[in-house]
């Protein structure tokens, strides 16, 4: 069966109505070389009980039992019962968008809760209703820069999450846009580099704290900087490590981008994810996605609304900010949870205990022949290892054999590191554990087994 029923006389007739004599007529705008010009190969199709069986045994391809040291922006922290439990409730599970009001209250409040959360995590001003993942964040933070400021030229650092480059990089592509690259040094930005850089044709630079490599950069340098030139600061942060550091805000960030997956929600096998961005007040018109505020009804009633992009985005178009158009509702209302159940103590402890578990790991694996630090510089929550073996051949052995995945390939983002491992340990991981990954990688490296791997 097709899913569209439209006959070819059907068809016929909407040709015939908007003046064109075939469908390919209406590919024309589309360049020849973009057009697909063969048939897709398809399986045959399948029955609903042979749809079950292929799906389950792709299913069972899945690892649901890994003990896990990598993080790279996704963590396997500990999540409270509770968060599934309540955001499995109907009215938030369901409640997608919340475009009328007076029906969607309760989700409009843990929107703006939300909101409230991640403005006293960053100390920015205005947080808005989430993002799809950092990543799409960081793009939307470029877009914002240079409608403020008129420009298009982005820096962006090396050592941010190639992830956040590669899709800012997409975002701006076939725009007249410049994203220059900063090359690292020693595992942080070459600031040397940075100086050159940065003149009055900038409209941003992007940088980590902590950086991909979970090293901490010179960030009052970089807002001196780019402020000196009228531009902005847009600063990637990790939310379990802001609850030890100093906030965006103290740095001079005016934007502040970061994954909140660590946030209450699951690994999931890469997804959905969920995007943190704030401002400062002065760049709330230019906002992307959706804001939810607090009102009072004509009795005096406290009330939540979508503002701003109420007006802007769903009827005014041509001063939309953005094509986001989801507010990542689900996901926001999980981290509302988690950072309700946390609180600012809790929060802290979660980051202190994934510091010193994630110390006491690479401690360890450091004292193993063959492995050191790749970086000098203190570190937050995760280290880059220096291995004696390839990092993606060691990986996939001790996954396959040991249900231990060891860290980070850093090899998959960065050509010149194919020995890189970079490793996490979350407060989830015990003793028995890091020892357990201990006792692998010795086996794994040691003299027997080195040129198999």
């Amino acid at each position: 069966m097709v899913y569209i029923p439209n006959t070819d006389a059907d068809r016929r007739k909407m040709l015939d109505r908007i003046g064109v004599t075939s469908f390919d007529e209406l590919l024309t705008p589309i360049p020849e070389n973009l057009r697909l010009k063969e048939t897709i190969s398809l399986p045959e199709p399948l029955s609903e009980l042979e749809l079950l069986r292929q799906i389950e045994h792709l299913s069972r391809k899945n690892r649901s039992d890994l003990v896990i040291f990598a993080g790279g922006g996704v963590y396997d922290h500990f999540i409270p019962a509770v968060v599934s439990q309540i955001i499995g409730r109907p009215e938030f599970a369901t409640a997608y968008t919340p475009y009328q009001a007076e029906v969607a209250q309760g989700t409009l409040q843990v929107i703006y809760e939300y909101q409230t959360h991640i403005c006293r995590l960053t100390g920015m001003d205005v947080a808005n209703a989430s993002m799809y993942d950092g990543a799409s964040a960081a793009a939307e933070a470029a877009r914002l820069s240079m409608a403020k400021t008129g420009r298009n030229k982005i820096v962006i650092s090396e050592t941010v999450s190639p992830l956040y480059r590669e899709v800012t990089a997409t975002y701006l592509s076939g725009q007249e846009t410049e994203l220059m690259v900063i090359p690292r040094r020693g595992g942080k930005t070459d600031f040397d580099r940075v100086v050159d850089a940065v003149d009055d044709s900038v409209s941003c630079i992007i940088l980590a704290q902590p950086n991909f490599f979970g090293l901490l950069e010179d960030i009052d340098l970089a807002a001196e900087l780019i402020h000196r030139v009228g531009g902005h600061l847009v600063l990637a942060v990790d939310p379990i490590a802001a609850a030890v550091l100093r906030t965006p805000a103290d740095y001079g960030a005016d934007i502040v981008v970061g994954e909140g997956q660590p946030l209450g929600l699951p690994l999931n096998f890469g997804g959905p994810l969920l995007g943190i961005f704030a401002v400062k007040k002065e760049l709330i018109r230019l906002l992307p996605g959706r804001l939810a505020g607090r009102t009072v009804d004509l009795e005096g009633n406290t009330g939540f609304v979508l503002t701003l992009q109420t007006r802007e985005q769903h009827i005014r178009r041509d001063r939309a900010t953005s094509n986001i158009c989801t507010s990542q509702a689900l996901c926001a209302t999980a981290a509302t949870v988690y950072l309700s159940l946390m609180g600012r103590q809790g929060l802290k402890k979660v980051a202190l205990l994934s510091m010193d578990k994630t110390y006491r790991s690479v401690r360890k694996i450091c004292k193993i022949d063959g492995f050191e630090p790749y970086f000098k510089g203190d570190f937050v929550r995760e280290v880059a290892v220096k291995t004696p073996v390839s990092a993606k051949a060691l990986i996939e052995k001790m996954v396959a054999e040991k249900a231990i995945l060891p860290g980070v390939n850093l090899g998959r983002f960065y050509a010149d590191m194919d020995d890189g491992l970079l490793v996490a340990a979350t407060e989830k991981r015990t003793e028995d554990e890091i020892d357990a990954m201990i006792k692998a990688l010795q086996e794994y490296t040691s003299d027997a087994v080195l040129s198999k791997v």
